[in-house]
C-alpha cells in the first residue's frame, strides 16, 4: 500500500474521530450547564474543554484570558481560523477522504462529503447554545454513521487496518486528556462530595466518553472515583478505554503487511502497553499521581504516532516529523 494512501486514511479516521469527540464534549457540556444550574461559572465550565482539546492557548491569543460561553462555542465549533475546531477537523477528514476515494467505499465518501456540505451551508456566523447542541449531536451521529459504513462496506485490507489504527490512537489520546483535565476539577471538596453537583460532574465525565450507561451496568453503587478511573483506563470491554485503544492499535499493527522499519511502531506500541501494565490498580495510580500516569500515556501515544510516520508513511525528514507531531495536538 502506498505510504501516502496509508497516511491519508490514518488522518481521515483521526480527524473524523476528533471532530465527533469534540462534538460530544461540547454537547455534554451544554447539557451539564443546565443540570448544574448556577454552581459553576462560565469560565469554570469551558476552560477544561479548551484544555482537553489543546485549544486553550489559541483561545487566549484570540480573545484574551476571559472565557465566555459564546466565544468558547464559536471557537470550538466553527472557527475557521482554529485548526482544532469541529468544522476544521471535519474539513481535514473530508480532504483526506477525497485523496483516498478509490480506497474507501461509495457510502463512506457520500456520508462525509454530504455532511461537510451541510456544515458549510447550515452553520450561522453566530451560534446560539441550542443550535450548537443540535449541530454537535448531528456531528456525533454522522461520525457514528460513517464508522458504521466503514465496518459494513470497506474491504478488509491494509487500508481498513490503518483506519482502525487512526481511530484507536485518537480515542486513547482523547480519553487520557479528558480524564487528566476533568479529574482535577473533581477532586473531593468537602461538602460537594456526594452532592447533586458532584454526581453530575462525574456523570458528565463518563458521558463525554459515551461510557455512562456502560459504567452504571457494571457499578450500581453510585459514582466511585477509583472505579471510574479504573473503568476509563483499564476496561477490556469499554471501547473508549485507554487499554482497549492500545490493544486495538496493537492488533491492527500485527496484521499490517510487513514493511521497512516496521519495528519502530511495534516498539512504541509495546512501550504504551508496558506503561499500562507496570502500575497497580486505580487506587495505586491515584495515590502515586494520576496526572503523571496519564501524561506518560499521552507521551507514549505520541511516540506511536511518530513511529507510524517513520515506518509506514512517507520517509519523513526532521521538518516533516515536526509537522506530524503538530497534527497530533
Amino acid at each position: 500500500m502506498l505510504s501516502r494512501m496509508a497516511e491519508s486514511i490514518y488522518w481521515m479516521s483521526r480527524y473524523l474521530e476528533r471532530a465527533a469527540n469534540t462534538a460530544r464534549l461540547v454537547e455534554i457540556n451544554l447539557l451539564h450547564m443546565i443540570e448544574a444550574e448556577d454552581a459553576l461559572t462560565e469560565e469554570n465550565q469551558w476552560r477544561p474543554l479548551l484544555a482537553i482539546t489543546g485549544m486553550e492557548q489559541g483561545y487566549q491569543e484570540r480573545y484574551g484570558d476571559a472565557i465566555t460561553a459564546g466565544k468558547a462555542l464559536h471557537f470550538m465549533v466553527q472557527d475557521a481560523a482554529n485548526p482544532g475546531s469541529i468544522r476544521q477537523a471535519l474539513r481535514m477528514a473530508r480532504e483526506n477522504a477525497r485523496i483516498v476515494r478509490d480506497r474507501i467505499s461509495k457510502e463512506m465518501w457520500e456520508t462525509i462529503n454530504e455532511f461537510w456540505l451541510t456544515t458549510q451551508s447550515n452553520l450561522t456566523p453566530t451560534l446560539r447554545s441550542d443550535q450548537a447542541a443540535e449541530y454537535c449531536a448531528t456531528m456525533r451521529r454522522e461520525g457514528a454513521r460513517f464508522h458504521g459504513h466503514t465496518i459494513g462496506t470497506m474491504m478488509r485490507g491494509d487500508a481498513y487496518l490503518f483506519y482502525l489504527i487512526g481511530t484507536f490512537v485518537e480515542r486513547a489520546d482523547m480519553t487520557a486528556r479528558i480524564l487528566d483535565v476533568k479529574y482535577h476539577t473533581l477532586l473531593p471538596k468537602g461538602a460537594a462530595v456526594g452532592s447533586a453537583l458532584d454526581y453530575y460532574q462525574w456523570a458528565a465525565l463518563l458521558k463525554s466518553l459515551s461510557g455512562f450507561e456502560a459504567y452504571r451496568r457494571l457499578h450500581q453503587g453510585g459514582m466511585n472515583p477509583a472505579e471510574i478511573v479504573g473503568f476509563v483506563i483499564f476496561s477490556e470491554q469499554f471501547p473508549r478505554s485507554i487499554r482497549f485503544g492500545a490493544e486495538g492499535v496493537g492488533k491492527a499493527l500485527a496484521k499490517v503487511q510487513k514493511g521497512a522499519g516496521r519495528g519502530k511502531s511495534l516498539v512504541a506500541m509495546q512501550a504504551l502497553q508496558d506503561h499500562l501494565e507496570s502500575h497497580g490498580g486505580p487506587e495505586q495510580i491515584i495515590n502515586e499521581g494520576l496526572h503523571e500516569f496519564l501524561q506518560g500515556c499521552l507521551g507514549r501515544i505520541n511516540d506511536v504516532n511518530l513511529a507510524l510516520a517513520h515506518d509506514y508513511f512517507d520517509m519523513f525528514g526532521n521538518d516533516d516529523l515536526a509537522a506530524v507531531a503538530e497534527q497530533t495536538q
